[in-house]
């Protein structure tokens, strides 16, 4: 037989780890003390200062009536001014989308003169600005005095181009060469596989572009879409040069009359603002729901994160209770 050893020491107690019951116990539980980031801190209290004095500066500013940015914001005048940003804006992206993906399946083509074309046409709208382009077409009457189609259309170019007709045309076919190149990208993306495997079951070309390809693409080609539909909401401000009567066209009418010229661009800042930012939440949850076909797990929504938030503020509290 063996002897048994006594494994408590001399002063009669158990050594840790060790019970009368089942000889041992669990160790104690770790205490974890958070690193503390003074770095943070001192950066958070510099970033709040300087945000602090320059919303001082504004609000404190003595030439700025404040009360006016308050009375013009619903005035009707600004109201039609915002709905034009935003036909202009739509009407133009319509434009920009359908003939960017003509000019991208042009570019993608065999044949090398609608290849070049394509080419062509991108090159000179991407490389002139818009606002150079718009002055081109609110002045093409020196060029064309008469447009003539025929027995379809015949007027005098001045009649023809309208402030609106400028606008739309100017902002459509240079957001067009930009919507080419997008969507060039995102059927650039689809395997070729795919197309291979359309082909083999005996489906045409413009058929496997419809059913195949181009349902592919939209993951790749939504996102900056509604990037560049953004962007067009503010670049349609440039139509001001072809006296359309948008937004900052009417509130600089409103302010020149009233002498509240900086009252006026900040009404016309915030309904930038509001609008940008609306569309800002539509096109996340469109990038969301073509990410479904990609990701495992979709991306919380920004009520979501809210909620994660203030799950954890609220047991970060109960656990230092």
């Amino acid at each position: 037989m063996t002897d048994k050893f006594d494994k408590t020491p001399a002063g009669g107690r158990p050594t840790a780890g060790v019970t009368k019951e089942s000889g041992t116990v669990p160790p104690e539980a770790i205490k974890a003390i958070p690193v503390r980031h003074y770095g943070r801190y001192v950066s958070a209290v510099v970033v709040l200062a300087l945000v602090a004095l320059l919303v001082n500066a504004f609000a404190t500013a003595e030439k700025i009536q404040w009360a006016a940015v308050g009375d013009k914001l619903f005035d009707s005048t600004v109201l039609a001014g915002a709905g034009r940003t935003l036909l202009i804006s739509v009407l133009a992206m319509v434009v920009g989308v359908v003939l960017g993906v003509v000019l991208a399946v042009m570019r993608l083509s065999k044949n090398p003169v609608t290849s070049w074309v394509a080419w062509v046409y991108i090159w000179f709208f991407r490389g002139t600005p818009v606002y150079v382009q718009l002055l081109l077409w609110f002045n093409l009457a020196l060029i064309f005095p008469l447009l003539n189609l025929g027995p379809i259309y015949k007027d005098e170019m001045t009649d023809v181009m309208t402030p609106f007709m400028c606008a739309l045309l100017g902002l459509g076919l240079n957001e067009a060469a930009y919507m080419a190149e997008i969507c060039r990208a995102g059927l650039m993306a689809v395997d070729e596989g795919q197309t291979e495997a359309a082909h083999a079951l005996g489906m045409s070309h413009g058929k496997t572009l419809r059913r195949i390809v181009i349902p592919q693409a939209m993951r790749v080609i939504v996102p900056p879409t509604g990037n560049e539909f953004i962007n067009m909401l503010k670049t349609s401000s440039l139509v001001y040069a072809v006296t359309y009567n948008e937004l900052l066209r009417a509130t600089s009418t409103i302010g020149s009359t009233s002498y509240a010229v900086m009252e006026m661009l900040f009404v016309a800042s915030l309904w930038y603002l509001v609008m940008t930012s609306v569309f800002s939440v539509f096109q996340y949850y469109l990038e969301r729901r073509y990410a479904r076909g990609s990701s495992r797990s979709l991306p919380a929504t920004p009520w979501q994160k809210v909620k994660a938030n203030l799950t954890s503020l609220t047991s970060g509290r109960a656990g230092a209770a």
